[in-house]
């Protein structure tokens, strides 16, 4: 295996780890934005009130974007064990 490889594949799963984790984080930022939003327009300043909405998000983001996830996940895992051959030449 070539050292051009080996980066090639770190790349890649540097890559998938930050798309895997976009859904949820993306979620998680556009409601808390709209929660602290809210809060300023009420004037209500209890922080733990929007915790729940946000892992409520984040939840909804992975149970909508994980079939993608998981596609992703085992298209690059498949690559791997495809490669592993080559690492003995």
């Amino acid at each position: 295996m070539t050292q051009e490889m080996l980066l090639s594949l770190g790349r890649e799963a540097l890559l998938l780890m930050v798309l895997a984790s976009l859904p949820p984080i993306l979620a998680s930022l556009v409601v808390g934005f709209l929660m602290s939003l809210l809060q300023a327009t009420t004037q209500i300043q209890e922080s733990t009130l929007s915790v729940v909405p946000k892992l409520c998000a984040a939840v909804l983001g992975l149970v909508i974007a994980g079939p993608w996830i998981a596609d992703q996940l085992t298209r690059f895992t498949t690559q791997l064990l495809m490669a592993l051959p080559n690492v003995a030449s």
